[in-house]
């Protein structure tokens, strides 16, 4: 069987990196059990219990910012700035952060109100517009440049 490859006629130019200031972590998003995307959220039964829109952060990058369990922390890229609780754990890996997608229901209009009593943040709000994969020219989703630190009050 002959394979033929097709090339791609003009690949996207790269786009400098953008950067948060002083990024020192990757952001990428996780999934849930009882969350698939957003349609789940308001729904009482699944959304009861622990909150599962937390910043997920390895113990050595919690310790090297001091940072602790279940802290309020900010979290900033390039383009925006999320706040939410920590759950440390070492369920990833060092120099990495995860938020789950499909949370956001804090803004107004959201006619949700199940979800609008358990709004989380968005991870769209810290997804750079201007960050492309150079090769399919998709929007870059996951190893966001972010930094943490303490929520201030």
């Amino acid at each position: 069987v002959e394979q033929t490859f097709f090339p791609i006629p003009n690949p996207p130019s790269p786009i400098p990196h953008p950067q948060s200031p002083n990024p020192n972590l990757l952001l990428i998003g996780r999934r849930d059990l009882r969350s698939n995307n957003s349609w789940m959220h308001n729904s009482h039964r699944l959304v009861k219990g622990k909150p599962r829109c937390t910043l997920l952060m390895h113990p050595a990058d919690a310790a090297d910012r001091r940072l602790t369990d279940g802290q309020m922390v900010t979290v900033t890229s390039r383009v925006g700035q999320v706040s939410l609780p920590l759950v440390v754990s070492d369920a990833i890996m060092p120099g990495v952060v995860s938020m789950p997608h499909g949370w956001g229901y804090g803004q107004d209009g959201v006619q949700l109100a199940v979800a609008q009593a358990h709004p989380g943040v968005s991870i769209n709000d810290l997804t750079d517009e201007a960050l492309l994969d150079v090769l399919t020219g998709n929007a870059v989703l996951n190893g966001v440049p972010v930094t943490v630190v303490v929520m201030e009050r």
